[in-house]
């Protein structure tokens, strides 16, 4: 888990190496533990690393192939790297490290672009080929891992946040109409390529991009997740292939040579991880929970649950508690640590519990995506029965925040999209081939766009603003192809994630199976009050807000007067997406 930057060079000009320190620089917390720097010619490489596999200097980047010549900067994980090693080894490669950055680069020369068919993990990717000249792009099936580029003509750089883009200099930091657009519309996600900013774009989830040396390039998506079904299976079976790829999938994000903890919510998805690691002998194992003061009439934390669940299993517990007083500094720190604006009270609970646990430990194994993969939100079960034709009416007034036929109520006339791109987003998405009936198509969109520009983006920015990789096992890209298999209506009994709650009876307390479902909860930014209420206002009516001029003002001053009537569809505090996205703009200083 690292920072890479870079540029890469078309125009007959060398590199400039200053930009990319200064890039390189930008992302000292994502590798506190050691930087690298390469340059030749066109292209040059930064890097920052957070020392998980081989440890020595061995495992250094930018890493140089003395074989082959090509040059690898790399921020994941390969999980299945000593596997492969052997299999290289076989096939004569030579090894002069341990770690999975060199089994990247010897993967690329002996199979070319279908490398990425071969590496089990969360990878952003960037190699220099320097027998052909080309560059390689690659990035991770399910987006664990970012990649931001900036290309204008003549050059293209990249790196792990847009902000070591914009320390480069030169990027077009206008704000991007389309992208506001599914920024008010669609929960606040923006999907890939497009960013916020128009000089910023991403490359997508499970994408390879191939440059030439004369800027020409080609791309590919290289794994697609079918949502359809491939044969019978009993519901008892579904359940046990299920807690077998699980099992799989936790064991492999055990990898490291350093400890490796759980972030335990007390809810199922996390304390299912923690069964499973200790069914697989994990002993000695440390698990974090954090807990806020209750306000607005909801509850700040679900200590019971996690500490019932550290008892089960004999885990080394620290539970977090978090005065109210600390979260004005605390919403500011997790802001300046989004790589985009996030909405999602979540983002300032992972800030601060990521702070902690970083105290004490370098990884830890999360619980995150499976609501998405395994159907446990409530916009799922309204599309049930729904003819494929209706579903986006369904799904959009279940999801959407806000219609566009109301977007000119919120947006200043200024920056309104020409159409309705969320809603033809959605009818593509819905219309695509691969998904068998309405519910595993919106299944689809939120495993590959929605969970991976929302809740995964979360969590890669709020751990590694403390140097914490945080791993995923039910993004594990097998087990998301098996849940793809999985018939809808047993995602969906038991009031949602069925199959998920069927499948850890008997490695679960029955009482957090059974519980209500819950959230990583920050009541105070819920229940807009006190410091963080004003923290919002002052952003809304800054000199640099009313300059920009993004929404209406009308409709601002209406919602300062009475902040926690207005929510979205899915509840969340209308005042708050808006403040929040002027908090990034200003936070970053973009005009």
């Amino acid at each position: 888990m690292c920072g890479l930057a870079g540029e890469v060079r078309f125009d007959g000009r060398p590199a400039d190496v200053d930009a990319v320190a200064r890039m390189t620089a930008c992302m000292v917390h994502r590798g506190p533990d050691g930087e690298g720097a390469w340059a030749e010619g066109p292209v040059a490489f930064g890097h920052r690393r957070l020392a998980i596999i081989d440890l020595s200097a061995a495992g250094a980047q930018p890493m140089l192939d003395d074989e082959t010549g090509a040059v690898v900067v790399f921020n994941g994980c390969v999980y299945n790297h000593v596997e492969l090693r052997e299999e290289l080894r076989g096939r004569g490669h030579r090894f002069r490290s341990t770690s999975d950055t060199e089994v990247v680069e010897k993967a690329w020369d002996e199979w070319g672009e279908d490398f990425v068919d071969h590496l089990i993990g969360m990878f952003a990717i960037v190699l220099r080929d320097r027998r052909t000249g080309r560059t390689v792009l690659a990035r991770d099936r399910l987006g664990i891992k970012p990649l931001y580029l900036d290309e204008r003509p003549g050059v293209l750089r990249f790196a792990s946040t847009p902000q070591a883009l914009l320390d480069g200099g030169g990027v077009d930091a206008t704000i991007d109409r389309d992208a506001l657009a599914m920024y008010m519309s669609f929960h606040s996600v923006v999907p890939a390529p497009a960013t916020i900013l128009a000089g910023v774009r991403r490359l997508p989830p499970a994408t390879v991009r191939v440059i030439e040396p004369d800027g020409t390039s080609r791309q590919r998506v290289y794994w697609t997740p079918v949502f359809e079904r491939d044969g019978e299976r009993s519901a008892e079976e579904w359940q046990e292939a299920l807690r077998g790829a699980l099992r799989t999938a936790v064991r492999r994000r055990m990898v490291a040579d350093v400890p490796v903890g759980v972030l335990l919510s007390g809810g199922l998805d996390s304390s299912l991880v923690v069964a499973l690691l200790a069914e697989l002998g994990q002993t000695g194992l440390e698990t974090f929970s954090i807990g806020f003061e209750d306000a607005g009439g909801e509850r700040g934390d679900e200590f019971a649950y996690s500490d019932l669940v550290a008892r089960e299993f004999g885990t080394r517990h620290s539970r977090i508690p978090v005065p109210s007083s600390r979260l004005p500094d605390a919403v500011d720190a997790a802001v300046a640590a989004m790589s985009e604006p996030m909405v999602s009270h979540d983002a300032v609970a992972f800030h601060l519990l990521s702070q902690e646990v970083a105290r004490s430990i370098k990884v830890v194994q999360s619980g995150q995506g499976a609501d998405e993969v395994l159907g446990g939100y409530d916009w799922y079960p309204p599309l049930a029965g729904v003819p494929r034709a209706g579903a986006v009416d369904v799904y959009a007034a279940a999801f959407v925040d806000r219609p566009w036929s109301a977007m000119p109520e919120w947006v200043d006339r200024e920056w309104l999209a020409g159409t309705d791109l969320p809603r033809a987003f959605l009818e593509r998405s819905f219309a695509a081939p691969g998904a068998e009936t309405a519910v595993d198509a919106a299944l689809r969109i939120d495993t590959t766009v929605m969970l991976v520009d929302d809740p995964v983006k979360r969590v890669d920015n709020m751990t590694m603003a403390w140097g914490l990789e945080a791993r995923v096992p039910y993004l594990d890209h097998e087990l998301v192809e098996l849940a793809g298999r999985i018939p809808p209506e047993l995602k969906l009994a038991d009031g949602g994630k069925g199959v998920l709650k069927r499948a850890a009876r008997g490695l679960v307390p029955d009482a957090v199976i059974d519980r209500t479902k819950g959230y990583f909860p920050v009541p105070a930014i819920r229940q807009l009050e006190g410091p963080v209420l004003a923290r919002v206002r002052d952003a809304l009516l800054d000199p640099a807000a009313q300059r920009r001029g993004l929404f209406r003002r009308g409709t601002v001053e209406r919602l300062l007067a009475d902040p926690n009537t207005e929510r979205t569809t899915l509840g969340s505090n209308a005042l708050w997406q808006l403040g929040l996205l002027e908090l990034w703009l200003q936070t970053n200083r973009i005009p």
